[in-house]
């Protein structure tokens, strides 16, 4: 009678750590997916300002055909590859778009009318803003990528995962190892 309580003592204790483990990863699981949500959500948000500001730059700078033709380019690939939910795939087009961007704000400095255009200037305060928050979301991204990637390789939980099909997260680099230089600035 003492051995089965024993044994049972010890199935029931097993359970109970095996269902926190299990209820870990799936919180810890839940905050990537937040975290890649909030991703999303500022890109859509980016998306849409990139139509209004190639337009009003065209309006001031239209002989400057081909870089708004590779920021309209970059967009369409951006937009592309978060469909396919592939996070180096995404941050591969997200950096390219972000590279083509600054090629616009550089055209702002030949054109002084465009520089002083209200809504230029509105358009780009806004991307800016939303360039911040992608960047916020990102860092919130790789912390929870972070912990769950932590919490599957530690043992026991590695075991439990595994069995569960807990696969790891690619966190959200940079791709283009130009990106991470220092800038050189000179006057």
């Amino acid at each position: 009678m003492e051995i089965t309580l024993i044994i049972l003592g010890v199935v029931v204790v097993g359970a109970v750590v095996i269902i926190g483990m299990y209820n870990s990863l799936i919180r810890l699981k839940n905050r990537v997916d937040e975290a890649w949500s909030d991703i999303d959500v500022q890109l859509k948000r980016r998306y849409d300002l990139i139509p209004n500001l190639v337009e009003t730059v065209k309006g001031y700078a239209g002989h400057e055909k081909a870089t708004l033709e590779s920021v309209t380019k970059a967009r369409s690939q951006a937009m592309a590859a978060q469909e396919s939910g592939d996070a180096k795939q995404q941050a591969a087009a997200e950096n390219m778009l972000s590279s083509t961007l600054k090629s616009i704000f550089a055209l702002s400095e030949n054109y002084p009318d465009l520089k002083a255009n209200t809504n230029f200037l509105e358009l780009q305060r806004e991307l800016s803003d939303t360039e911040n928050k992608i960047q916020a979301s990102r860092r919130f991204y790789n912390g929870n990528v972070r912990d769950f990637n932590t919490k599957l390789e530690v043992f026991p939980t590695n075991i439990i995962g595994n069995i569960l099909g807990f696969k790891s997260r690619e966190y959200f680099e940079i791709e283009d190892e130009k990106e991470r230089d220092n800038v050189k600035v000179k006057f």
